[in-house]
């Protein structure tokens, strides 16, 4: 059993280093259709003032379902394309190892966020904690992925540590901005590194085919 076990684990390893390009290619475009959703949603969220912290929480609840989708649907075709099975062995790794810091984040909007009688203000410690998980679940991915996504996450866990920052000294003395502002904040970080780390795949990509 054990035998069989390690067998199974270095399959899976060397099957993920075989598909490191493949998974690579993929990031490029789910990268800029996040971050085009990200930075989208941001701007929807300030123009329309939906300041309450439920209303904050459903919004980017609802945007993290609908980058989910685009994720899904942006790496079946390249598996179809390169004619690899979607769920593989490494495929649930990676789901696997993600999906601890995904459901804290849940867990977060669903104790912040959902409370009728939570404070609007309140809402401003979701962007940090979504921050801080979300760079923890991209780090537990990058080792199963290309080395410089662990770069973008430890990028997502200190932003993510600033916000918090931020807001504890900001929640004791003069108190937060309109809720209205942490819209933008999600928007500019989660859509802004997405895009700036899909911009950068496409291009070095580019150039790696030219070579």
């Amino acid at each position: 059993m054990n035998d069989a076990w390690a067998a199974q684990n270095i399959q899976v390893i060397r099957s993920l280093m075989e598909r490191s390009a493949l998974y690579r290619r993929a990031l490029a475009p789910v990268s800029l259709a996040v971050g085009a959703l990200g930075l989208v949603a941001g701007i929807t969220g300030w123009w329309a003032d939906i300041d309450t912290a439920r209303g904050f929480a459903l919004l980017w609840a609802a945007v993290a379902v609908a980058a989910f989708l685009v994720a899904f649907v942006v790496m079946r075709r390249q598996a179809i394309q390169a004619s690899e099975p979607f769920w593989s062995p490494p495929a649930r790794r990676v789901a696997q190892a993600m999906l601890p810091a995904m459901f804290g984040g849940l867990i977060a909007a669903v104790v912040v966020g959902l409370p009728a009688w939570r404070d609007p203000l309140h809402a401003w410690w979701l962007p940090g904690i979504w921050m801080l998980l979300f760079g923890a679940a991209t780090h537990a991915a990058g080792f199963f992925m290309p080395r410089g996504i662990k770069l973008v996450a430890w990028a997502f866990a200190a932003l993510g540590a600033v916000c918090l920052l931020y807001v504890n000294a900001r929640m004791h003395a003069a108190g937060m901005p309109a809720l209205r502002l942490a819209h933008l904040l999600m928007g500019a970080v989660f859509g802004g590194l997405h895009l700036l780390y899909g911009i950068y795949l496409a291009l070095t990509e580019q150039r790696s085919d030219c070579a």
